[in-house]
């Protein structure tokens, strides 16, 4: 009887180092040996530069209803962003906990504190329900090209939306973009949450007159439902964070506004001075449209690496066996269970997987003790709030500090490594309630002293 294309890799890896670690739970770096350069591949990629343009215009468009609708964005012209931050107190505090040597450059891209729903999700969540939103406007005449777009806060077309209904499976945070977004449009809305997902997101989006429906299994599961409740409802969109091209490049927008903050702190990016950032990955389209846009803006000059928890290395183990979504972390035993319930995922997301082939650098993995230990060392060093999976792109430095020589030469980093910026992207934790935060700190405060 012929073996099923997982256990069949399973068997034939048997012996493979990288499957070894990963069952073992073994924090480890892994090179993507199906990288390639920028020119030699961005003809075949399925979405260009000029996708990323259209939709910052598109953003640009709604920043007139922003203001209106949520007066927290007025002060940067309805333009959901974060602040890219110096951290040389934390990169030596961090430096020390890896056993690592400092980097001159390390920043933080704040994403933990945009505006509306605290997490990296507020770009890509957001963008998708924009997006639909202004579909329906221009079907039913509501919009003509040209007009002011704060229109969207006025009554008809609330009228309009809640004939209208979105649905989407989330572990949390990107349930809480939509959520939010959505109600306030004036949509019906449904978020399929997962078994790890925090009450007091589910609290939260209940709060905001979002339908919260809880299921007792993981992330993959409740997006199943959701898909399979959007396809009986007339009138529903469902937002797949696994396969949707809006979301991604949602995110994918954040490469330009991240290009302009370089400039304007006179931050270099070119073949002598390489930028390197590191994403924390659930399913993986955050990080991928991230890095896709990056790309798209340095070229070869960016090395993009993707973070996951010990317990759910599903993009790691999806590219590494190149089987995509097609395999499961707990097809290789292991548990999906971790504090960074925004990583808490099965099962990656073929989609980004394929898009990331030849323009991921590598990914990298780390248990919950050093994302609780990292919560901790931020808060210390820099007075920055993050929830355990934000912290996920912290140490990336100092695995390439401490890479051998050969690593350094298949990275193209062996004689720039020294004048890299490193940008640790921290995805979310603003919202977060105090006394849950003070949980986190506790947790890592407790899992330092495991570290000494």
């Amino acid at each position: 009887m012929a073996l099923s294309p997982v256990n069949d890799w399973i068997a034939r890896a048997n012996d493979d180092p990288v499957l070894r670690n990963l069952q073992q739970c073994r924090e480890q770096l892994w090179i993507n040996p199906e990288r390639a350069t920028f020119e030699r591949v961005k003809q075949q990629l399925p979405l260009s530069y000029a996708d990323i343009e259209d939709a910052a215009a598109r953003l640009e468009r709604f920043a007139t209803y922003f203001s209106v609708a949520f007066p927290e964005t007025a002060a940067r012209g309805g333009i959901i962003e974060s602040e890219l931050v110096r951290v040389d107190r934390g990169a030596k505090l961090i430096a020390e906990f890896q056993h690592s040597d400092v980097p001159d450059n390390l920043l933080i891209k704040c994403d933990s504190h945009l505006p509306i729903s605290g997490s990296i999700k507020a770009r890509g969540g957001i963008y998708e329900v924009l997006l639909y939103a202004e579909q329906l406007a221009l079907e039913h005449g509501l919009l003509n090209a040209g007009d002011d777009y704060s229109c969207f806060a006025s009554e008809p077309f609330r009228q309009l939306f809640a004939q209208h209904s979105i649905a989407v499976g989330s572990t949390g945070n990107l349930g809480l973009s939509i959520g939010i977004i959505s109600a306030q449009l004036g949509f019906r809305v449904t978020v399929h949450m997962s078994a790890d997902a925090r009450e007091w997101k589910k609290a939260l989006l209940r709060s905001e007159g979002v339908n919260v429906v809880e299921h007792q299994s993981d992330y993959s599961v409740a997006v199943a439902q959701g898909r399979q409740e959007a396809l009986n409802t007339p009138g529903c969109h469902f937002i797949d964070d696994e396969d949707s091209t809006s979301l991604f490049l949602g995110y994918s927008v954040a490469a330009l506004r991240l290009k302009q903050q370089l400039a304007a702190q006179n931050i270099p990016v070119d073949a002598e001075h390489p930028l390197i950032v590191y994403l924390p990955c659930g399913v993986g389209g955050g990080p991928g449209g991230i890095a896709f846009g990056l790309k798209q803006l340095f070229g070869d000059a960016v090395h993009c690496f993707f973070a996951e928890p010990t317990h759910s290395p599903c993009m790691l183990l999806g590219m590494h066996s190149g089987l995509h979504n097609g395999i499961s972390v707990q097809d290789i035993g292991l548990d999906n269970l971790t504090c960074a319930d925004g990583l808490a995922v099965g099962r990656a997301s073929a989609f980004i997987g394929k898009i990331m082939e030849p323009l991921l650098d590598g990914i990298y993995t780390l248990s919950d003790e050093r994302m609780y230990a990292l919560v901790t060392l931020l808060t210390d060093s820099e007075k920055l709030a993050v929830e355990p999976s934000a912290t996920a792109g912290l140490p990336g430095f100092a695995w390439l500090m401490s890479a051998d020589q050969e690593t350094l030469q298949a990275l193209g980093l062996t004689s720039t490594l020294h004048n890299a910026t490193h940008i640790a992207w921290a995805t979310g934790g603003n919202m977060v309630p105090v006394e849950e935060m003070a949980k986190y700190y506790a947790l890592g405060a407790e899992a330092l002293k495991q570290f000494k």
